[in-house]
């Protein structure tokens, strides 16, 4: 009863979104609070999602020659101020040790915040001409960020993700890879995700510290805010300028090799259940989903135990299914409680289907149902599934453009900002003074120049001056 009671006290995602978030995340058992402040336990059902990231990218990864390694979670502190722009990005989030072994380090070391670092550090030891590159390394693991401010999934202390690093003889192979990686992660949230967004380049003042350029998958969220969904940066050669590390090249002559890193977190999880998310609880994309099918026998009924271990015997082989014959829940909790975990597909089971040879199957994101008979269930699955993945995408994605806006002036640009928030496209003279004013007056920053952005003149809408195209703005959640 006290289980039922607490199904019904679900927060509805109409009335507060950010309420509603955190108590879905918890009762769909995604994710929990962890005794050290800012951190989280991802819960089995919740780390699933991340194997299916890991399962989709990992072949799109190796395929392109980059092979898995790992690297200390542990950094000496001076390797990081040998980049002083890169020492100056992650400073105010920098966990570090100074005692270990019940004595004081002689020098600190600091908790992995990213891996550029040590990861140069070793590749410098390790090659000498240009005959050991190029360097396609990628690493799964965790990184430590001190936040102060910390919500489940899209912003912790210490999370989860992969992180690639590649160094190259030419900027050219470089360049590539940054937007091969870029790509590779438009794929995931599109294909697995379902998850409609934006790629294009950040300004100067957004871009990755220590970098040259970074590319970036921007992603709109309900009440109009923006995500950033992963990063690709173009490193150029100033992290091996920083280290020093200088190798022969095909001529002979010693060269600084060119480096790029890319990385896409659990964040995408929280992106995952913020956009396709309702009243009733998660929805998981077919494809993400560790349950595909959830096979639910009315309770009591002897007939319908007996023919939901048939379906689930007929259909198993082709899809990620259990069944849910747990005593002492009610038909109606049971159908709550996956609605709330987001299965993509229930099959309902009572004698009648039974009797009939049929079953009822329930779309979570529609929730429409529909009688199937048994001997077309499988195909009539498949194709509802992919049916699922496709609409959820093409749900996104219409949300998005409904909520982009262009505009010609400043006033027009607050009062968006005020009231809808949503993507804007305006005019910007690129100017980081600019920028940092209306970061200030209205909340929203840069959020990328889009790669298929055309050439456009106009005037900023802030300055006045001439603009060559129109960058993409957005509140940053």
């Amino acid at each position: 009863m006290q289980k039922q009671i607490e199904k019904k006290l679900l927060k509805k995602k109409s009335d507060n979104i950010s309420d509603w978030y955190t108590d879905v995340i918890l009762k769909a058992q995604l994710a929990d609070y962890a005794p050290v402040k800012g951190c989280m336990v991802i819960r089995p059902y919740g780390y699933a999602l991340w194997e299916a990231i890991q399962d989709f990218m990992n072949p799109l990864i190796k395929e392109k020659g980059v092979k898995n390694a790992y690297f200390p979670l542990f950094i000496p502190e001076s390797f990081l101020n040998k980049e002083k722009e890169h020492v100056e990005g992650f400073s105010p989030h920098m966990a570090v040790v100074t005692y270990a072994g019940g004595e004081k380090l002689k020098e600190n070391l600091v908790v992995r915040p990213t891996s550029e670092t040590i990861m140069y550090e070793m590749y410098k030891k390790w090659t000498q001409s240009y005959r050991d590159f190029p360097i396609l390394i990628n690493q799964w693991c965790n990184i430590v960020r001190w936040e102060k401010r910390t919500y489940l999934f899209l912003r912790t202390s210490e999370f989860l993700w992969q992180e690639g690093h590649c160094a190259h003889i030419t900027h050219e192979e470089s360049q590539e890879v940054v937007l091969w990686a870029l790509d590779m992660y438009k794929k995931t949230y599109q294909k697995l995700l379902s998850i409609y967004g934006i790629a294009g380049v950040k300004s100067e003042a957004e871009k990755f510290a220590g970098g040259d350029k970074t590319y970036t998958y921007e992603v709109l969220i309900p009440g109009g805010k923006a995500l950033q969904g992963c990063t690709s940066h173009d490193l150029g050669q100033n992290f091996s300028k920083a280290f020093e590390w200088t190798i022969l090249d095909n001529k002979g002559e010693e060269t600084y090799p060119w480096q790029n890193s890319w990385g896409f977190s659990t964040r995408s999880i929280g992106a995952l259940i913020m956009i396709h998310g309702d009243d009733q609880g998660v929805i998981l994309p077919p494809q993400a989903a560790d349950i595909q099918v959830i096979i639910v026998p009315i309770p009591g009924k002897e007939k319908a135990a007996a023919y939901s271990k048939k379906i689930y015997e007929k259909i198993k082989n082709e899809f990620r299914v259990e069944v849910d014959d747990r005593d002492g829940e009610t038909a109606g909790f049971k159908f709550n409680k996956w609605e709330v975990k987001g299965v993509p597909v229930r099959i309902e089971i009572g004698d009648k289907e039974a009797d009939s040879n049929t079953v009822t199957l329930a779309r979570r994101d529609t929730g429409e149902k529909i009688s199937v008979q048994m001997e077309q269930l499988n195909k009539i699955l498949l194709d509802m599934l992919a049916q699922i993945q496709n609409d959820l995408l093409k749900r996104h994605q219409i949300f998005t453009e409904e909520n982009t806006h262009k505009v010609n002036s400043y006033e027009e640009f607050k009062k968006i900002m005020v009231a809808t928030r949503g993507f804007i496209y305006a005019h910007w003279c690129e100017d980081p003074k600019c920028e940092a004013v209306i970061k200030e007056e209205t909340k929203a920053s840069v959020r990328c120049l889009p790669l298929e952005a055309k050439e456009e003149s106009g005037k900023c809408i802030y300055c006045g001056k001439p603009a060559k195209f129109r960058w993409l703005f957005a509140q940053s959640y």
